[in-house]
């Protein structure tokens, strides 16, 4: 005895409609989670950590030094610009004596998240929204930094805080990168 198949006439546009249905669905699937490539991988535009000194520290009338640690990184993926920015600034306890080259006292500290990158040359201007505390402490205030390139001798020039304040600072150690504009 055999046995034998035999073609059944409405199989093949079964199969083509099915398969149809399967390639419509897969790519209604990616349509709706947004999902048309995968995600390019970040671009860095800027990093860098250091440490700076205040220029003229406190002002006038003491003149106390402030020594600060500033760090950052930014990057674009797809075009969107994510980082954070860094920067505690110390004091001495003192202004004179012994302990007065000590810088442990906090007397401000800045925590952004970076909203929007600007290269400048050599130089990139950072803005976004931080957290303060000490000298203009508050939560979800505007920041703004202009950072040079290079290392000992390039500038910062950092204005935050709440009511906003400008510190100029100079990179006494650390290296801040900046890639080129393409």
């Amino acid at each position: 005895m055999t046995l034998t198949i035999q073609k059944i006439p409405f199989f093949r546009p079964l199969l083509v409609l099915c398969l149809l249905a399967g390639l419509a669905g897969a790519g209604s699937y990616r349509l709706l989670r947004g999902q048309t490539a995968a995600p390019s991988s970040p671009v860095l535009i800027a990093r860098g950590a250091g440490t700076s000194i205040l220029e003229g520290g406190t002002g006038a009338p003491d003149f106390q030094p402030v020594i600060t640690n500033v760090a950052f990184h930014v990057e674009s993926t797809d075009g969107a610009i994510t980082g954070d920015f860094e920067c505690l600034a110390l004091a001495p306890r003192k202004s004179s004596g012994a302990i007065s080259g000590e810088f442990t006292n906090n007397v401000m500290y800045v925590t952004g998240t970076v909203q929007e990158a600007k290269v400048q040359g050599d130089k990139i201007v950072l803005t976004g929204d931080s957290d303060c505390t000490g000298i203009g402490a508050g939560s979800n205030v505007p920041f703004t930094v202009q950072i040079q390139k290079g290392g000992p001798g390039a500038t910062v020039v950092l204005r935050a805080g709440n009511p906003q304040q400008t510190f100029r600072e100079i990179l006494t150690s650390g290296n801040f990168e900046i890639a080129a504009v393409q």
